[in-house]
């Protein structure tokens, strides 16, 4: 069974009586949110797919944590943005002049992104939460059992605690009225009179009411139990710095038991994925990271989707756009096509069933194939058009265009080795090169090609009989030396693509005046 589904029915059997089944998910707008991060809200994504299947009822939300401080420029923000930290998101210009605020702009690249995967969770923004007032009594109450708060956060410490320490112990940050700026100190709170007293670096002091204050936020420790027990959470992920033994999640979970009376959700750790030849983890403030955008450029989204439908959350992976993309394109193609012909099953059956969009599926053409001929026509879409059609390959012009421009950006940007081109000149030291059987294949190769009654399937049958011999195992080798031999004479290269879209892209004169020497 896949790890959605065995989720799913762990859900169902442990709230039997629920009528919904809320499922969470959320980023802090820090930068671009990378695919590491996608992680997070696509395996919630399965799990609320699995319930639904099983005819529940499900809220799927997603909470911007955008009233988070502003902590660090990223890479491909203007280093100036430094005069911001300290801010919530929510509160910092937009770096890019488009959006009306840092947090905005980030929100709306990623909820963009999301379109494309059909994944469209609530979206939650949390400086629109904590400044609408709404979990004001809340912070209230993490107030008054502040005491509390501060052991369970010590009995996860190994540093000692202090009574000094515990009575000067505030579980909320507050930001400036002044300035802005989390750049505050909390001087006491007055439980009678509800009201908080404040310092900030920037000189300004006030003392608030905690009921009406809009500047106040929860430490996320504190912070993330809270939402578990006001949006009534079952089910939610985190990642691996958040699943250790004395991680954010397990110190959550006691302080919304013991300060929130709300059991905590079900949780699924997951674990970082990597890009290949890299071993720092993803970051949007270094930029070491590819957003889902960056995906969208080279992989369909269902081809994404089944990348990480595939592996257990737990399971690390690393994401190539090298020779990998071509490997994980014929692993897809070739799971759609068993799940059509009715003979995939298991766990692949069902990642790939939770990783299928709306469209009509299995009328793509084959990406490697198309990455193989694209070059050799000069990317030419009517060119490409026609060889599939004369090949009996039928595709929507929107599903052959996708493909081709997916191919066509990866090779550009990411593989310009497979820019090979028809040679314009016969590779003459090659040639001499050759022994008299290999010599004798090439003619017998140039008499099929000038035969012009035969049609495709007739002189492919041809070029296969060409190296016949008794011992099938020899045979297969000189078919496979005779194919290497044509793609070096043609394209100077080892291999290519599939003979007859080879013939047609070139044709026959251009074919037999590199091949018949």
């Amino acid at each position: 069974m896949h790890w959605a589904k065995k989720i799913a029915n762990q859900l169902m059997e442990n709230h039997p009586e629920r009528q919904t089944y809320v499922c969470a998910s959320g980023i802090s707008p820090s930068g671009s949110v990378h695919i590491g991060n996608f992680r997070e809200i696509v395996t919630t994504s399965f799990v609320v797919q699995a319930l639904r299947q099983a005819g529940k009822e499900v809220r799927f939300i997603f909470s911007w944590d955008d009233f988070d401080r502003f902590r660090k420029v990223p890479a491909n923000v203007d280093p100036g943005f430094e005069q911001y930290i300290g801010l919530p998101y929510s509160q910092v210009p937009c770096p890019y002049g488009c959006h009306s605020s840092y947090a905005a702009h980030f929100e709306a690249e990623f909820e963009q992104s999301l379109a494309a995967f059909e994944i469209y969770p609530e979206f939650i923004y949390q400086s629109r939460e904590y400044q609408s007032l709404r979990y004001n009594p809340q912070i209230l109450h993490a107030l008054r059992r502040r005491e509390e708060i501060y052991d369970i956060l010590m009995a996860f410490k190994t540093s000692g605690s202090s009574a000094e320490d515990r009575a000067a112990f505030y579980p909320v940050h507050v930001y400036c009225g002044q300035c802005g700026k989390d750049t505050t100190m909390v001087q006491y709170f007055d439980d009678q009179a509800e009201t908080l007293a404040y310092s900030c670096n920037c000189g300004h002091h006030d003392i608030i009411s905690v009921p009406q204050a809009s500047n106040i936020k929860l430490h996320w420790k504190i912070d993330w139990p809270m939402r578990w027990n006001m949006e009534q959470v079952v089910f939610e992920p985190g990642g691996r710095d958040h699943s250790s033994e004395t991680g954010s999640y397990n110190v959550a979970a006691v302080v919304s038991e013991r300060i929130f009376g709300n059991p905590p959700p079900m949780y699924e750790p997951y674990e970082f994925i990597r890009i290949k030849g890299s071993y720092s983890k993803m970051s949007s403030s270094s930029g070491n990271n590819y957003t889902p955008d960056d995906l969208l450029n080279i992989y369909a989204p269902e081809n994404i989707l089944f990348l990480f439908a595939k592996y257990q959350p737990n399971a690390a992976f690393h994401i190539g756009m090298d020779e990998d993309v071509l490997r994980n394109y014929a692993e897809f193609e070739r799971c759609a096509q068993g799940l059509n012909e009715g003979t995939l099953t298991g766990d692949l059956a069902d990642a790939l069933e939770l990783s299928l969009l709306s469209e009509t599926f299995g009328t793509s053409p084959s990406f490697g194939q198309v990455s193989g001929l694209l070059p050799l026509i000069h990317f030419d879409r009517g060119l490409l058009h026609g060889i599939l059609a004369r090949n009996g390959e039928e595709f929507s012009e929107k599903k052959l265009l996708q493909t081709a421009d997916r191919a066509e950006y990866w090779i550009r940007n990411w593989m310009p080795q497979k820019l090979v081109t028809i040679n314009t000149s016969p590779n003459l030291s090659y040639f001499h090169s050759l022994d008299a059987v290999e010599l004798k294949w090439l003619r017998s190769l140039c008499s099929l090609l000038r035969n012009g009654e035969l049609d495709e399937t007739q002189r492919m049958t041809g070029i296969y009989a060409i190296c016949h011999h008794e011992d099938k195992k020899t045979m297969r080798a000189q078919q496979k030396r005779l194919f290497s031999i044509i793609y070096q004479l043609v394209l100077h290269s080892g291999e290519g693509p599939r003979l007859p879209w080879l013939i047609q892209a070139a044709g026959t004169e251009q074919m037999l005046a590199l091949l018949d020497l």
